[in-house]
Order: C-alpha cells, then sequence, then structure tokens
C-alpha cells in the first residue's frame, strides 16, 4: 500500500509473567530500574502473575531466537549485576510460553509523504498502519481507538447517501493520523531518552527528570476524546 518497512528503533525487550501459584507479593505499582542502555521494570498483573520487561540496546535486531532456555539466560545475563533481585527471581518463576524477544520497530507517518491508511476497500489500522515503541504503552490502545473511529465513520457513511466509503475511510485516516504521529515520534524519542548511554544524560535523567516526574504528567497523553464524542456532547 506504499508504506515504507517499519525501521528498528535500535532496542530490543525481553518480556514475560512471573508466575507465583501462592499469590505474588508486591504492590500494585510499577517498580523501574535504569540503567546506561538498559532498563527494566516489573509491575503486578493479578494475584498470581506478575509482567516484567528488560529492555536492552542493540546495533541490529539480531537473529529470531524462540528457545525459552535461551531467553531466560540471555534476560538474566543483563541483570545479573543489578542490586534488584526481584528481577532475577521473576525471571526464574516465568513459564516457558511468556519468555520473548522482541526487536522494537516504528513507522513514522509523515505528513504529505506518507500514503492514506487506506486503498479501495482496504483499510490499515493499529500496528498494520503505525506501529511504535512501547515506551508510552500506547500501540494496542491507539489500535483500539482506531477501530472505534473507524466504526463510526462508516456508520455515517451507512446512514447517509451523500457520505462513501472512501469518504469514511479518508475521514477515519485524517481524525486518526492527528493522534499517532505525535503519539508514535514521542515514543521512540523517550525511548533514545530512557535508553541513553551517555552518562551526563543518565544522571539528568536519573536525577532530574525521572525524579520530579508527576502521576498526571505521566497518563496525560493517554487522555483521548474522540471527535465523535465532542460533536455529540458527551
Amino acid at each position: 500500500m506504499g508504506f515504507r518497512q517499519p525501521k528498528y528503533a535500535g532496542h530490543i525487550a525481553f518480556r514475560g509473567l512471573g508466575y507465583f501459584p501462592e499469590g505474588q507479593p508486591y504492590e500494585p505499582k510499577v517498580n523501574y530500574t535504569y540503567g546506561r542502555g538498559l532498563r527494566a521494570a516489573f509491575v503486578p498483573a493479578s494475584k498470581t502473575k506478575v509482567y516484567w520487561f528488560v529492555l536492552c540496546n542493540s546495533s541490529s535486531p539480531g537473529p529470531r531466537i524462540t528457545d525459552p532456555s535461551i531467553l531466560r539466560q540471555q534476560a538474566k545475563e543483563l541483570v545479573r549485576d543489578w542490586p534488584v533481585a526481584d528481577m532475577l527471581n521473576l525471571i526464574n518463576l516465568t513459564p516457558d510460553d511468556t519468555l520473548t524477544r522482541n526487536p522494537l520497530y516504528d513507522r513514522w507517518l509523515w505528513p504529505v509523504i506518507s500514503p492514506p491508511p487506506f486503498s479501495g476497500r482496504t483499510v490499515l489500522a493499529g500496528d498494520a498502519w503505525h506501529p511504535m515503541t512501547p515506551n508510552m504503552g500506547q500501540g494496542a490502545c491507539c489500535a483500539l481507538e482506531d477501530s472505534i473511529v473507524l466504526t463510526e465513520k462508516l456508520a455515517e457513511a451507512m446512514k447517509s447517501k451523500h457520505i462513501s466509503v472512501e469518504d469514511a475511510f479518508k475521514a477515519y485516516g485524517s481524525e486518526r493520523w492527528r493522534r499517532v504521529f505525535p503519539l508514535t515520534v514521542m515514543a521512540n524519542r523517550i525511548g533514545a531518552l530512557l535508553q541513553s548511554e551517555n552518562t551526563l544524560i543518565c544522571a539528568v535523567r536519573n536525577n532530574l527528570l525521572v525524579p520530579r516526574l508527576k502521576p498526571r504528567a505521566l497518563t496525560k497523553h493517554t487522555n483521548y476524546e474522540f471527535e465523535q464524542a465532542k460533536r455529540d456532547g458527551h
């Protein structure tokens, strides 16, 4: 459909779900640890499961690896010398079928030069159109938003003799581009900052930026109001 291939962002994510059959011991909050070119975090996902990730820099995506024993070993090597014993324990308690290793990619939908998200009766949504890095936690959220807006536009076309399916696709693309393009760029830039290997940048990040972040600032980007809701006054 004329789009360029998603671009490798320079980072690889190891992820998993630590399993505690008798109940996990953690409070309901995100626990972050930052290093140079490396960061890790974990957060309870249920009464018995704890989601964790380790994100490292890599000059290339490397080969596809699915062997759980290799994935577990590589993830543990990255945080073995960190003063956070919880991460090693979580990795050890992770069932094989939840261990993953994923290079991170995104696609910047530059204005004017990027093609529309549709061709004929085919329309793209979610990662098929705007893959983004997970640094703002909005990839899947944006896909859900896409589906709602696309449904609204198609419903309007079905109710009106003056709006075609192509018009609906155009309206969908226009409304969603204003949302997903800045989020994609912002997620990429935040990832570059958090994954920096520069000593000075890491010092500023650890001692000035992160400690002063307020919860509202961290979640402001999630407050998306659909244009249809605005028009309806909901």
